[in-house]
């Protein structure tokens, strides 16, 4: 069953003029929005939903978010941002970056594959039609953050001579790709559980091995 609460009280509810005043209170919220997204898909729940599950008033929410799809939107971007936040941290200094890169795979995969992940991406697909910002928030938060985090690093590999490369967001790109396609694309469709450590960790070896005949320096 679906709801309209987002569409139908965006006129009694005006846009606010900032974010709301308490991070904590709006990380309150967005943690009991992701508890109902998650639960109910995004056209199942409701701003009452889930101002219940933030221990909230429903006026509150409005506070901080102008309506039902600027909640998930924001919840979007916070759940990719603190993912790549967490993901990409490379040391410039390190000398080995196969090392580096395979680390980098393998905790990229596991936060792909991770159920909650796969659900909000999910949720993303079949509203972006209607919702293309959520869309754009998805992909510049995800996707977008990542590489060009990558492609700081490959940058200054570059500059220590020992990768290169011409164009280092293409190749950042190139490399998540090899790293996710395989094995996310699967169950993003429902036709696989999940990999076990072995087939990530061989997908992961086959990734390195292309991208370092491609730019390492030989």
């Amino acid at each position: 069953m679906t709801t309209t609460d987002s569409t139908d009280e965006r006129s009694a509810h005006p846009a606010p003029a900032c974010c709301g005043p308490d991070p904590d209170k709006r990380a309150q919220i967005l943690a009991g929005a992701r508890e109902v997204f998650l639960e109910r898909g995004f056209d199942g729940a409701s701003m009452g939903d889930i101002a219940k599950a933030a221990r909230v008033s429903k006026g509150t929410l409005y506070v901080y978010f102008q309506n039902k799809e600027d909640l998930f939107g924001a919840l979007v971007t916070a759940v990719c941002s603190e993912t790549a936040e967490g993901m990409f941290v490379l040391d410039d200094a390190e000398p080995d970056v196969e090392a580096a890169l395979g680390r980098l795979g393998l905790s990229f995969i596991e936060a792909m594959v991770e159920p909650g992940h796969i659900a909000i991406v999910r949720m993303v697909i079949a509203i972006s039609g209607r919702f293309p910002e959520i869309g754009r928030r998805l992909f510049e938060a995800g996707p977008l953050s990542g590489t060009r985090r990558l492609a700081c690093y490959l940058q200054a590999k570059v500059d220590q001579g020992v990768l290169v490369i011409d164009d280092v967001e293409q190749a950042a790109t190139q490399f998540l790709a090899l790293c996710k396609e395989g094995v996310t694309q699967p169950i993003l469709m429902g036709c696989s559980e999940g990999p076990d450590i072995a087939a990530t960790r061989q997908v992961i070896a086959g990734a390195l091995y292309v991208f370092m005949r491609a730019y390492g320096r030989r």
